[in-house]
């Protein structure tokens, strides 16, 4: 083939991508429109109030994923619902992957794309994956519950993966300390974690960078080292990257765990023997 239909091939490549693109943003709903659907579904409550977070092309082909924070008397949720092509319904629920091998898809952008701290063999049959915000008070009572799921499966690896969500004041820089404090040491990382923990509900968007400095000192590692390190470029660049991962395989809210690419919501109400059964199952088809 000569380098003029080569080039010719690529341009039309491009286009063609382009079109695509062009299409599925034209499908995508507006903002007004989301809003005034909101306040004919839920206007009734005074006491809710909702923000537009995304509206973006979701996974399945023709629908269109709209992403709403939703702020009550007990606090902020991320609600997610999908809006068919002829803008006339809307979807509630998980959208599923399909197949013979359904979770093949996730498990192998994971593999290919996880950066954060990582605890059990480095060739485990079953590899879990949590998208976690430390500001999230559901994480920090997904933690004990994950900590006795390790403890029964020690030949499972695990890969904690930061995951901010943009309603929470302080939790892109507490990620942004985990992330300096992991590459640091990865024994004073899960202790970090857990120091962050623990103080969640002294930690304000005022005195992040004070608490979080010392959590890192007694967790082992120098808290003004990790305090510079937080404020970096590159720090901030694989935030953003754990995020798009997890954007990309289908997290909407935290925590949210894979085991072997399986998606598992909330894990705090899910029973022990059931995870347990997940990772077992999951280690007999490898």
């Amino acid at each position: 083939m000569s380098r003029k239909l080569i080039c010719v091939s690529f341009v039309l490549l491009l286009l063609s991508a382009a079109m695509a693109q062009e299409k599925a943003s034209a499908n995508l709903p507006t903002e007004d429109t989301v809003n005034a659907f909101m306040q004919q579904t839920i206007g009734y409550d005074s006491s809710v109030t909702w923000k537009i977070s995304a509206i973006k092309p979701s996974v399945a082909e023709g629908l269109s994923e709209v992403d709403v924070i939703m702020t009550n008397p007990k606090g902020q949720s991320l609600t997610t619902f999908y809006v068919t092509p002829d803008g006339k319904h809307a979807l509630a629920g998980e959208i599923m992957p399909f197949g013979a091998k359904p979770y093949a898809s996730a498990n192998e952008a994971l593999l290919k794309g996880i950066n954060g701290p990582a605890r059990g063999p480095e060739k485990a049959p079953v590899t879990i994956v949590e998208f976690s915000d430390l500001q999230c008070p559901h994480c920090k009572d997904a933690q004990p519950i994950i900590e006795k799921l390790l403890a029964a499966e020690p030949n499972a690896r695990f890969v904690f993966q930061n995951y901010p969500l943009p309603m929470h004041n302080w939790a892109a820089k507490a990620a942004a300390y985990a992330d300096c404090v992991g590459r640091s040491s990865n024994d004073a990382f899960w202790k970090f974690v857990q120091g962050t923990f623990d103080q969640q509900t002294n930690i304000t968007e005022s005195n992040a960078d004070e608490k979080l400095t010392a959590i890192a000192d007694t967790a082992g590692v120098k808290g003004a080292d990790v305090a510079a390190c937080a404020n970096k470029p590159d720090t901030r660049a694989r935030i953003d990257k754990s995020v798009a991962l997890g954007t990309a395989v289908g997290v909407t809210g935290t925590p949210t765990v894979y085991i072997n690419g399986r998606h598992i919501g909330n894990v705090v109400g899910i029973p022990e023997d059931v995870l347990k059964s997940l990772v077992d199952f999951a280690a007999k088809q490898q």
